[in-house]
């Protein structure tokens, strides 16, 4: 999946289908970016102008709070990312946007696709659809921190993300799952 097209076909099948037309005024504006393994997409500060999609590795997002690191989200192969806030508000970030492994990322210019949204109802569809599906993912995180045990969260992550557990450090899998790396290694060994 390394092709404009091929993207913009991933973000229709995640949202909603689009018209020939539509389909090649997105892929107009679709910029490609390659990241080298710990290379920062979005550093803390800076406003995040995309929306994007990772066409190969894996990315994380993540918040530095008192000299702890702290991770909020991976995306990998076909997943969508954005720093929300930044994005909508167009102020500086405090999330950071990190190449866990090289990677290719497609993203949408805010503007661009401001504009777009502005005279065509399929791009503004799409756009809704993305932010419906960026808030229940982040309700589902929330309630999973709120009401289930670490084995629980774990679990799920292993589950609905097995390429997760498989390519990202340990150090920060435990950060996402709200749980430090010695209680992560004790549910991984069945002790918990």
């Amino acid at each position: 999946m390394d092709t404009k097209e091929e993207i913009i076909r991933q973000f229709e099948a995640q949202t909603a289908p689009l018209s020939p037309e539509t389909h090649e005024k997105l892929t107009n504006i679709l910029v490609r970016f390659e990241l080298t393994k710990g290379e920062l997409f979005l550093r803390e500060g800076e406003i995040c102008k995309y929306y994007s999609m990772v066409a190969q590795g894996m990315i994380r997002l993540f918040y530095d709070k008192n000299g702890r690191d702290l991770t909020e989200h991976f995306s990998y192969e076909k997943g969508i990312f954005v720093s929300l806030e930044s994005y909508f508000r167009q102020t500086p970030s405090y999330l950071m946007i990190e190449a866990l492994e090289p990677t290719v990322i497609y993203s949408f210019p805010h503007d661009q696709l401001q504009d777009l949204m502005r005279t065509n109802h399929e791009v503004e569809h799409m756009y809704c659809k993305m932010l419906e599906n960026s808030l229940i993912e982040s309700q589902q995180k929330a309630d999973a921190c709120r009401f289930e045990t670490a084995r629980e969260r774990y679990h799920r992550l292993a589950t609905e993300h097995p390429e997760v557990v498989k390519r990202a450090p340990l150090i920060h899998i435990a950060s996402r799952l709200g749980m430090t790396p010695e209680t992560l290694s004790r549910v991984r060994a069945g002790l918990l």
